[in-house]
């Protein structure tokens, strides 16, 4: 680790006020995007490759708490302390539809068929919004035992993933009954709840813990003690042999998947870490901070080591992990059916 170039890493200024999201969209033809939430209340788009500034999304009139980008990075969408959400379009920057609500937004997540829009907040409701039919009331999901801090799609839009701010657990939900199904528990509140590119993983962060769940048999796989309390984890989508973390400390550090050794520590930010997300090629990695700006940190490349240990990826411990999983869930025939198309992806690639 000593004898790698250290690389500066790109510092996006333009927010005011913490950044207390990021969200990568996938890579389109135009290249990959980058979407931040801040308290400043103005939600920025950026070339996720070179950080630069393409767009600010103005209209709220609260801290934004939550961002994100359709599979197509055509629209956008972010969730307000100005008790709405509101839909963008994410080439001229036009705000599509506001959602309004009874108190704060905390999540937004777009479904994967980009046909639905999910809410949550200190209401302690779950919203599923049709983008298709815009001033049609939401579906509204069975209460949340608390108010929800995050929020994402899993097994092909029929399963709901949260969190909670105030316990806690990850909470999945039945979409097709609106129940909660299974509970991952934490000893701390998951601050950072995130599903692997490929559909496999579940990567949390609560309190000091980085855990990775099995996304389909809900196991845990993987569970790694930090060196302080972290807000936010992701794990590397291309190979899956590690993984970067950000908190309290200031610091953004990488760490083996396989065995949670520390593997770098990027230093910069002049407050605490809220979130990061690695870019969805795994070249790069983007943090948030108290501090109001963005910082882009470039992967490296591989070394033969790595390749050699990260050619079978996380998948075997996925298969390891299932065999040892005696209880599933009467609706676990979906998770193997994405379980299957991802092995079928892996394969291809």
């Amino acid at each position: 680790m000593d004898k790698k170039k250290v690389v500066a890493p790109l510092v996006c200024h333009g927010h005011s006020r913490p950044v207390v999201d990021l969200f990568y969209s996938p890579i389109t033809p135009d290249g990959f995007f980058l979407v931040s939430a801040s308290k400043d209340s103005t939600p920025m788009l950026r070339n996720g490759e070179t950080g630069d500034w393409i767009g600010t999304f103005q209209g709220h009139k609260g801290a934004v708490w939550s961002c994100c980008l359709d599979k197509h990075a055509l629209r956008a969408a972010s969730a307000s302390a100005d008790f709405s959400a509101k839909l963008w379009d994410a080439l001229s920057g036009d705000e599509l539809h506001s959602f309004e609500h009874k108190h704060i937004v905390r999540a937004c997540a777009f479904s994967e068929d980009t046909h639905l829009l999910l809410t949550g907040g200190v209401e302690k409701f779950l919203r599923i919004f049709d983008l298709n039919r815009l001033d049609a009331s939401p579906r509204e999901v069975e209460n949340s035992p608390g108010s929800v801090r995050t929020l994402a799609w899993l097994h092909s839009d029929q399963t709901i993933l949260s969190t909670c701010t105030d316990m806690g657990g990850v909470r999945l939900w039945d979409v097709r009954t609106g129940k909660i199904f299974r509970t991952l528990e934490t000893k701390s509140s998951v601050t950072s709840a995130e599903v692997s590119q490929d559909g496999r993983y579940i990567t949390t962060a609560d309190g000091s813990t980085v855990k990775f769940w099995d996304a389909n048999h809900f196991g845990l796989v993987k569970s790694y003690n930090m060196p302080c309390i972290v807000e936010s984890a992701s794990l590397e989508p291309k190979y899956g042999n590690k993984f970067v973390a950000g908190g309290e400390d200031m610091w953004v550090r990488v760490f083996d998947f396989h065995t949670g050794a520390e593997v770098g520590c990027n230093k910069g930010h002049h407050g605490p870490v809220h979130c990061v997300r690695f870019s969805p090629g795994g070249e790069s990695y983007a943090s948030g901070s108290e501090d109001g700006t963005i910082r882009i940190w470039q992967t490296g490349p591989l070394t033969h080591n790595e390749q050699d240990a990260s050619s079978n990826g996380p998948t075997q411990n996925v298969k390891d992990t299932a065999d040892d999983v005696t209880q599933q869930i009467e609706s676990v025939h979906i998770g193997e059916e994405k379980n299957e198309g991802s092995e079928k992806a892996t394969d291809a690639e």
